[in-house]
């Protein structure tokens, strides 16, 4: 069976065991609740000798008395006990298995490395895959798939890999309150058999992945990973946050996964051979993937700016400059037609489109400026900075907003102003409407957006 097909198994997993999985709240017990959350719909198996039952699910004392097939095993148990584990699961016919378990090759010692050795060996020997150890394993909202409580059950277009488990945690976590919906989620830990490379591959096939994030600390197998990124991008973004470029990440990187950080100037060099997204920092991943999974398919570079404070404007307008995109040249009949609609003193049409305080008073200002820059053919994508000043003016911005964007169908890029409620950015991420914290992290995401579409008209 190809790589491919082998990681799709598991995904699609229709029995899981949990091996391992204590009684009460502890650490172990989130894989089960999480599972049960979710709505998981395969065969669930607790395995735990000294439990007859789980969760109201029976409990098994070892893998073997499981009675019917185990396509996924979920490990908890001590690393002393895994091995064993693993050559029950090998035996039971078990397709892949997740290692939670920590104490390998990360702690940098000949036991640990030689106990993982011996697990890999073991495991493949009998062609069952593994994912870990100590990674949190897989997240899929479409087949029920769950590793932490309280993630999204929405399914979407955002795979994601990451040597972080927490991080994945978080990300599931906060999902909806960016518009964010997940196809397929990997943590894959410290990468004993399947690594990133293995991953990327995957979800650069995968039909239900429109765009594929990845935190990571280590690369193994440098040239089959560049390969894999390579070929991804060409089909769909792949926005990469990469650590352990500084003496002190990389330290920290290897502590906590054992990876080998790498070379800041070996990363560049990939980063301009692959096509993949870089982005610093989790603000910056997050918006990247909230953006790309609502921009549009090609993106220009032409932008128009509607706001109502004017020192906002300006610094979007800097913004794009610095960015490298443009600020839109409007036709005579969009300066005409904004002439007529923004009559007020202390105000411009020109781009950027100042609509003052005025528009606050008036939300339907905003909405005729914003439909008529959407008209102008020479205008890409659309940066809006306003808010209403009452609660009840804010739902009525909101709901003005997806409208709008639903009608012009070009970017719409919502940027906060201090005090609008997190409540109405959370609408306007469902409805398909980008919110940003800053003007200038809006362009920069943008900007991402459309140095990626260039590098993949270069190369296709």
């Amino acid at each position: 069976m190809d790589l491919i097909a082998q990681i799709d198994g598991l995904f699609n997993a229709k029995s899981i065991a949990i091996v391992g999985v204590p009684r009460g709240l502890k650490t172990g017990s989130v894989f089960l609740s999480a599972l049960l959350e979710q709505g998981y719909s395969g065969r669930i198996y607790p395995v735990n000798p000294r439990a007859d039952e789980i969760a109201g699910l029976k409990a098994y004392p070892a893998v073997a008395e499981i009675p019917g097939p185990v396509d996924l095993a979920i490990v908890l148990v001590p690393q002393s006990k895994a091995l064993d584990v693993v050559r029950e699961c090998v035996a039971k016919g078990v397709k892949g298995a997740v290692l939670f378990t920590a104490g390998f090759s990360e702690t940098g010692t000949r036991e640990g490395q030689a106990l993982e050795d011996e697990i890999v060996k073991t495991a493949r020997g009998g062609g069952m895959r593994l994912i870990g150890p100590n990674g949190m394993g897989l997240y899929a909202p479409k087949t029920g798939l769950s590793f932490f409580p309280g993630v999204s059950k929405d399914p979407g277009p955002v795979g994601m890999i990451s040597h972080s488990g927490s991080l994945t945690n978080i990300l599931g976590t906060i999902a909806e309150t960016k518009g964010i919906r997940f196809s397929k989620v990997i943590s894959s830990g410290n990468e004993c058999d399947l690594t990133a490379g293995d991953f990327l591959s995957y979800l650069g096939h995968d039909p239900d992945t429109g765009l594929i994030g990845a935190y990571i600390e280590g690369i193994k197998g440098g040239p089959r990973f560049l390969n894999a990124i390579r070929q991804a991008s060409l089909k769909k973004p792949v926005i990469m946050w990469k650590v352990g470029l500084t003496p002190e990440g990389a330290r920290a990187s290897a502590s906590h996964t054992g990876a080998m950080a790498g070379s800041r100037d070996i990363w560049q060099g990939i980063l301009q051979q692959s096509g993949a997204i870089p982005v610093v920092g989790f603000e910056a991943l997050t918006d990247a993937l909230m953006g790309f999974s609502m921009f549009p398919p090609n993106v220009g570079d032409r932008m128009a700016v509607i706001s109502g404070p004017g020192g906002l404007a300006v610094s979007a307008a800097e913004a794009c400059g610095r960015q490298g995109l443009r600020l839109a040249e409007f036709t005579s009949q969009t300066r005409s037609a904004l002439d007529r609609l923004i009559t007020f003193s202390g105000t411009s049409v020109r781009n950027p489109i100042d609509v003052s305080l005025t528009a606050h008073f008036d939300l339907e200002i905003f909405f005729q400026a914003a439909r008529i820059a959407a008209a102008d053919p020479g205008v890409d994508a659309i940066i809006i900075i306003g808010c209403g000043l009452t609660p009840e003016a804010n739902q009525i911005y909101v709901d003005g907003l997806i409208r709008v964007q639903q009608e012009c169908q070009k970017p719409l890029l919502a940027v906060k102003i201090p005090g609008f409620d997190p409540k109405y950015s959370q609408q306007l991420c469902r409805g398909g409407i980008p919110f940003f914290d800053s003007a200038e992290r809006a362009v920069h995401t943008y900007a991402l957006a459309v140095r990626y579409h260039q590098w993949v008209s270069r190369h296709k």
